[in-house]
């Protein structure tokens, strides 16, 4: 169940996030500053700065701490809801989503805030004559990353809802304006191309000799990665585009490599490594710029049942390929628990050894400073080999995607078919990319949800004078109109002109 400390911390994080702009010279430095609003002028190069330094904020949101993660991997078949019950998250779990969820129209709001903030900066840097933006190409760098961070919040809302409105410009009170129709599914894709291809004008491959700063802000080899993921995850996609964009990531100038130890990239001493192409750089300790999601996931110590518990169809996933690398690195074991879970240990008996998704392992007091990973080349390595299986390059496949087994000490896949490699891959995938928020997409991509989730065999149980129940089988009742979720009905009160999904 939730706590007080979650949700006063959720209190908080909401009043923050409401805070439009933030101001500081350092992209790392997010401290809120209420100067700058979107009615104030915006006359100079550090005024530019500091807004673009609020538009990274949303990456501080609900949304990218924890959000993305239950939609991505409690919705599919790698988690249970966890939490002790919380009815919106069971909902996700469930895939019982209703237009009246919170957490829709939470997510909605934040991601469209951060367009919000994009809009900003690209609406006014025209008109800002300031000399500085002409050196080391600001100007250009500026434009480059407000386009990106666009194109990645509309492929959040597009993947999550299908069309969504196309808000290019934000500073209208008028409802004419502001009371957008839904756009199609394949113009929100496209607007998000379109970006991206200013954004490849304008980024460079490197900002400098610091990691640091090429890892936590979106680079040319960023903007390739996010153009392959949307051109597989888009209804009409395009795998020669996919096969493009991908080599392009590989062969960067910026040296993407895979890391030797597969564990290492989770273990908190090495962030902005080689294999990051974007990162979430928090701080930690300081509630202001810390990871507060690690708490709901993890950290056991604080007596109450977490979120995103790993399935038992997950566990035998690694088992049956005896992925010991990754599991150990992805799921880690807490018996001597002070509750009872419903799925893997009902009667609370201290013997029984219950997992954590522990991609993130620094819970620090709701004050982490762990990185999640918003893209990475393992990710872009294995959409290669899914864009030349598609393409009937298998041999070019198998070569590709054994690289991503040869880390972690497998042996290497052979494949009998087109069809069998691409199954293959898809579960090549869910080991690597557990609770990186990855495995609905994937599922929905390969057009397989609704045949995964309802051929599922699981259960939970109840206890009674300590002794577990009989198995109780979770019903998904997976239909493909739940491949997306409802637009928010509090949206649809605001905007008359608002759709609604099919299914809902």
């Amino acid at each position: 169940m939730k706590n007080k400390h979650y949700k006063l911390r959720i209190i908080c994080f909401s009043l923050i996030s409401i805070t439009l702009f933030s101001c500081s010279n350092d992209f790392l430095d997010v401290t809120p500053d209420s100067k700058l609003t979107t009615g104030n002028a915006y006359n100079t190069a550090e005024d530019l700065n500091n807004a673009l330094t609020g538009a990274y904020r949303t990456f501080y949101d609900e949304y990218y701490q924890w959000d993305n993660v239950l939609l991505g991997d409690v919705r599919s078949d790698n988690a249970y809801a966890g939490g002790g019950g919380d009815a919106p998250i069971v909902a996700y779990d469930e895939l019982n989503i209703s237009t009246g969820n919170n957490r829709m129209f939470a997510n909605w709001s934040q991601l469209y805030r951060g367009i919000a903030r994009c809009n900003t900066i690209l609406g006014k840097i025209g008109g800002v004559n300031d000399p500085a933006l002409e050196v080391n190409d600001l100007r250009k760098k500026i434009i480059g990353q407000a386009s990106f961070l666009r194109a990645f919040h509309y492929f959040q809302l597009v993947k999550t809802y299908g069309g969504v409105p196309i808000e290019l410009n934000s500073n209208s009170t008028d409802p004419a304006v502001i009371n957008l129709p839904r756009s199609t599914e394949k113009e929100v894709y496209d607007q998000i191309d379109k970006d991206l291809q200013v954004a490849l004008i304008n980024l460079p491959d490197r900002y400098s000799t610091d990691a640091k700063e090429n890892k936590a802000r979106p680079t040319k080899g960023a903007a390739n990665a996010l153009l392959a993921k949307i051109w597989a995850q888009r209804s009409d996609r395009d795998y020669t585009k996919v096969l493009q964009y991908c080599n392009a990531v590989i062969s960067s100038p910026a040296g993407y490599s895979l890391l030797t130890d597969y564990a290492q990239l989770f273990d908190g001493d090495h962030y902005y490594n080689s294999e990051s192409i974007l990162e979430i750089s928090f701080l930690g300790d300081n509630w202001d710029v810390s990871n507060w999601g690690v708490q709901l996931f993890l950290a056991p110590e604080d007596g109450w049942q977490k979120y995103c518990v790993p399935s038992k169809n997950l566990i035998n996933a690694y088992n049956a390929q005896n992925d010991v690398v990754r599991k150990n690195a992805s799921v880690v074991f807490w018996d001597n628990l002070p509750w009872a879970d419903e799925n893997w240990n009902p009667c609370q008996d201290n013997s029984i050894a219950v997992p954590f998704a522990y991609k993130e392992k620094h819970p620090n007091g709701w004050n982490s400073g762990d990185h999640p990973y918003l893209l990475r080349l393992d990710d872009i390595i294995l959409l290669k080999a899914e864009a030349q299986n598609e393409l009937n390059d298998l041999a070019g496949a198998l070569t590709t995607v054994n690289q991503i087994r040869t880390r972690v000490s497998l042996p290497n896949l052979t494949a009998s078919s087109k069809a069998d490699l691409k199954t293959k891959i898809l579960n090549e995938r869910r080991l690597e990319l557990a609770f990186e928020a990855q495995r609905w997409d994937d599922l929905v991509r390969y057009g397989v949800a609704t045949t995964v989730m309802n051929s599922l065999n699981e259960v939970k149980y109840t206890c009674g004078s300590g002794t577990p129940s009989a198995a109780v089988s979770i019903n998904y009742n997976c239909t493909n109109e739940k491949w997306l979720c409802p637009i928010p009905q509090l949206e649809r009160d605001a905007n008359p002109n608002l759709t609604q999904n099919p299914g809902y």
